[in-house]
């Protein structure tokens, strides 16, 4: 029962670190209480891409007529169907975790795990039978699960959160989204799809708040012309749940408004997975619902570590799967440079997509630089004119007085594909003058990276 290294929780946070303290020739464990791979590959990332994706090709089946191409008859969404299909791919994936493990020789120990004194981990299976199993190094990986806001009580059926809204087994009439990141935003535009009557409702002035305001501008505009209600700078007070309809009053700046629908999905974020697992009993100490870390994920105690949602930074699969990375390594003795958390890509799957890196040109004034600023449309892209997606653009921020990038933003078709460039060229510390050198194939969405920096710099071509 002793190993070098134990993970509490299998998700990207957790698998990831696993794998690379198994490569490194570590005998690992990992403890976890559901299904592997954690809410990212089973209720999160994966599965909601694989409904977006039906959405997209429900949407491009809509509008074949626009291609060239005659649809007889009627072209239906089937939501059961769009589940199925979800499900299995989480499924599959899930399963390729499973593989994953026996290929590195990692023991998956099932049940609920929490730290105990002396370097173990007890875990109590779905039975009630306690194990301690003892590590020299413990790594908490235990995620997040989603908001819960006394005003909006989720209770599975009218008011929901992103499993249920995964899971419906028929298209509702209508539905009030609250709050519009990354997951209310792309469950929005999903339901809006399949002919849902949406409102999705955002506290602060602009949707998806955490990007550049003209990003959020420019995907609201989207989104209505989709015929999308949008409601900015507005607060949900109460959902009153007895009638066939929610009653949600909605306080917005010209006053309360009262909007009928019938389901509410809760997408106010996420809350760390810290209750009953062990901190206090051995001392970790945390800090407003995150454990407090070094820069190579330790605790305070030693031979504990923290990765992941758990822990202060961006709430991101590939984050928490970096530091799993950067942690295992650094326990190894090898040389490691702590993660650049102004250099971490954050993407959302709407239509049309948002990326993003960096700083946006009004954080980067905050910050006392100045900027170049470079802007390049899709309306100008021949790719996009071809896919018959031309809204969006690529915005690019400079600073004037030594060239480094600092950041990048773009709303665009398939721009999440296209921001590690971004991300690789700021790592790099490559200059503005060597992308306009690099030459971009013709015709891609790529090519709008490299006339958005020349615009920055005066030497854009196609506008």
């Amino acid at each position: 029962m002793k190993y070098d290294i134990i993970v509490i929780g299998s998700g990207p946070g957790g698998y990831v670190a696993a794998i690379r303290a198994s490569q490194l020739g570590k005998k690992v464990a990992v403890v976890e209480k559901a299904e592997i791979g954690g809410i990212c590959l089973n209720w999160g990332c994966i599965p909601t891409k694989a409904l977006l994706k039906s959405a997209q090709v429900y949407n491009y089946a809509k509008h074949a007529a626009d291609y060239g191409v005659k649809i007889a008859g009627d072209v239906t969404p089937d939501l059961t169907d769009m589940v199925k299909r979800s499900r299995l791919v989480a499924d599959g994936m899930s399963k390729g975790v499973q593989f994953l493990f026996k290929k590195n020789e990692i023991e998956l120990i099932n049940g609920f795990g929490k730290l105990a004194k002396g370097k173990k981990v007890e875990v109590t299976d779905d039975k009630g039978k306690s194990t301690l199993y003892e590590a020299d190094h413990i790594i908490v990986a235990t995620g997040a699960k989603s908001k819960q806001l006394p005003n909006m009580p989720q209770d599975g059926k009218k008011i929901i959160g992103y499993r249920q809204a995964m899971t419906l087994e028929k298209i509702p009439e209508s539905m009030v989204v609250v709050g519009s990141g990354a997951i209310g935003s792309e469950f929005a535009y999903f339901y809006n799809s399949l002919g849902v009557d949406v409102t999705l409702v955002e506290f602060l002035p602009t949707i998806v708040p955490l990007e550049d305001e003209e990003v959020g501008k420019t995907l609201a505009r989207s989104f209505k012309k989709e015929k999308m209600k949008i409601m900015v700078g507005s607060a949900v007070e109460s959902v009153d749940t007895k009638g066939k309809k929610c009653k949600v009053n909605i306080k917005t700046k010209k006053g309360n408004e009262v909007v009928e629908a019938d389901i509410v999905l809760s997408a106010v974020g996420i809350e760390t997975n810290l209750e009953g697992i062990g901190l206090e009993e051995v001392g970790v100490k945390t800090e407003k619902g995150k454990v407090i870390v070094d820069e190579f994920y330790r605790t305070n105690v030693d031979g504990v570590y923290a990765i992941g949602d758990i822990v202060h930074g961006p709430a991101l699969a590939h984050t928490a799967s970096h530091e799993g990375i950067t942690c295992v390594e650094k326990i190894n003795g090898l040389d490691v440079e702590p993660i650049d958390y102004g250099n971490i890509p954050a993407c959302t799957y709407t239509s049309p997509e948002v990326a993003s890196v960096g700083m946006t040109e009004v954080q980067a004034k905050e910050a006392g630089y100045e900027v170049k600023v470079g802007k390049f449309p899709f309306t100008a892209s021949g790719k996009a004119s071809a896919a018959g997606k031309k809204d969006g653009f690529v915005k690019v921020v400079f600073d004037a007085k030594y060239g480094e990038w600092l950041g990048c933003q773009m709303i665009g078709d398939n721009v999440t594909e296209m921001i590690a460039e971004v991300f690789a060229a700021r790592k790099l510390e490559t200059t503005g003058h060597e992308i306009i050198k690099t030459v971009h194939p013709h015709p891609t969405m790529s090519e709008a990276v490299m006339e958005a920096v020349a615009a920055a710099y005066g030497e854009v071509i196609h506008i």
